[in-house]
């Protein structure tokens, strides 16, 4: 079962270019019926065929890495029980899946497993309820916390679509990953960017002391700290986590991977837009700054302990301090 709901995540057969919320220049021909995705040999396996090279082609640049994820996996499902008119959340299954094989495997955490994931009906649910109780504090209850959570999920449909691909980013990209259940109970760079959404969703309604409160917390728990203005794409990865700094005007694209250390700082410059913007499909690697207003272009990889002071140009390689472009990616 594992096995088919894994396939199912990235079966193109859930894809249907005319539901598509991410992209609408989308051609038609990108679905397919269920008996051409699951035929592997007769007619069916012509037709299918174009489709998936099409797919491929359109994936080949970062940019358009979430086409290939169908909206189906991007449930909207809300923190309320589950309603059988809503799309399956095949994240949602296939992680409840895992942590029923984990229970099965280590007796000592069956009721850790049932309590954080199995027993919640949606992937919302059960996220407002372990960060909730990562982040409490005598200042402010789990149960005050987790009505905080469960209102930006279920008023921000962005956030609940970047909950699941930041999930998504870590499985495929970490290989010290082995499971989902790994990425939402133990990751602490993914509770920090969860926190942060929260955060985000709190500061553009004008609560901004609250936003404060809650990039505290980010910053006690996880030792990482995420301006809740700073602007954060889909399908990120902090990697470890430890020592992050995203600053008050930043903006960091999606499909990004940010490891330990690495610094998005400002120029000093009180009341301006003072922080980098790194562009789409970006590394960062582990104790690299890229400080003051500057563009780090999409598809860039920035060496680990590299300082970045000027523009990068798309898809350049650099390290050293201060950095030096040393190759260029082609453009695909």
């Amino acid at each position: 079962m594992s096995a088919r709901l894994t396939k199912a995540v990235w079966d193109e057969g859930h894809f249907d270019g005319s539901e598509s919320t991410i992209s609408t220049d989308m051609p038609s021909s990108s679905s397919s019926s269920s008996s051409e995705a699951t035929s592997s040999e007769g007619p069916g396996t012509a037709s299918f065929t174009a489709p998936i090279t099409q797919q491929q082609t359109l994936i080949t640049d970062y940019q358009k890495i979430d086409l290939s994820i169908p909206p189906s996996v991007y449930s909207l499902g809300t923190t309320s029980a589950y309603n059988t008119s809503q799309p399956v959340d095949l994240v949602w299954n296939l992680m409840r899946h895992e942590a029923q094989i984990e229970a099965a495997r280590e007796p000592l955490l069956v009721s850790f497993l049932y309590s954080t994931i199995i027993n919640h009906p949606t992937l919302e649910s059960a996220l407002s309820f372990h960060l909730a109780n990562r982040l409490s504090s005598p200042a402010m209850l789990s149960t005050q916390i987790m009505s905080l959570i469960r209102e930006a999920l279920d008023a921000d449909p962005d956030f609940r679509r970047n909950l699941r691909a930041d999930m998504l980013a870590v499985r495929d990209r970490d290989p010290a990953c082995n499971c989902l259940p790994d990425v939402f109970l133990y990751f602490k760079g993914f509770h920090a960017l969860q926190t942060y959404r929260v955060a985000h969703y709190l500061w553009r309604s004008g609560r901004r002391v609250l936003a404060h409160y809650l990039q505290s917390q980010m910053s006690q728990h996880f030792q990482i700290d995420i301006h809740p203005n700073a602007t954060l794409g889909s399908g990120i990865m902090l990697d470890h986590g430890t020592g992050i700094v995203i600053g008050e005007t930043a903006h960091l694209g999606h499909n990004c991977s940010v490891l330990h250390h690495v610094t998005l700082g400002g120029s000093g410059r009180a009341g301006f837009d003072r922080h980098p913007k790194v562009g789409n499909g970006v590394l960062l690697g582990a104790g690299a700054s890229v400080l003051g207003n500057i563009m780090v272009g999409d598809g860039c990889q920035v060496g680990a302990g590299t300082l970045v002071i000027e523009d990068l140009p798309p898809r350049s390689v650099a390290v050293g301090v201060p950095a030096k472009i040393i190759g260029r990616y082609p453009h695909r």
